[in-house]
């Protein structure tokens, strides 16, 4: 199974993809799609868009997963931040993938043991579970996580008969 996981930001939003058989992860790539600051929200918007696009097309993954918004007091930073975040569920969905969220206390206790785990303990725990992949910053291992967390949640599935994973993954 090829997963895609997806860390929505406005400026930065993160992507990795990994293969997993069983319990057994490997690291395909990751990265960054990056939004021009000074382009009007749409443009914004349609950076993202067409950067994951490009993602999706070049690594092909059988699924997709989603950091949950983590809710801001800044009122417009949350706003804009969700927007990012649609983009990151309709890309994957407008190319038939099944698309599940994960809350991101759910993705650092499933990766690092720790649901309040810092950015620098998730990059190190992924940098260790998916040797030999480069990790080009912050945003891109928080995807990796994402897509670890996912793999974990599919194999805990598959032992159980098949759960829906959507439904795995909204009840943590």
């Amino acid at each position: 199974m090829r997963v895609l996981g997806l860390d929505p930001g406005l400026q930065r939003t993160g992507w990795g993809v990994i293969e997993a058989q069983g319990s057994r992860l490997k690291g395909i790539a990751c990265g960054t799609v990056t939004s021009d600051p000074k382009a009007a929200l749409s443009d914004r918007l349609a950076q993202l868009y067409e950067g994951l696009q490009k993602v999706l097309d070049t690594y092909q993954p059988d699924c997709a997963a989603v950091e949950e918004t983590f809710v801001n007091t800044n009122a417009a930073s949350t706003l804009k931040l969700g927007q990012a975040r649609a983009v990151s569920l309709l890309v994957p969905a407008r190319a038939g993938l099944k698309v599940a969220e994960y809350a991101a206390k759910s993705v650092k206790k499933s990766v690092v043991g720790a649901g309040a785990a810092d950015k620098e303990q998730v990059m190190f725990v992924v940098g260790k579970l998916l040797p030999g992949l480069a990790l080009p910053g912050a945003d891109a291992a928080d995807a990796l996580a994402v897509a670890i967390c996912h793999a974990h949640h599919a194999q805990t599935a598959s032992r159980m008969g098949g759960i829906d994973l959507a439904l795995l993954a909204r009840s943590r």
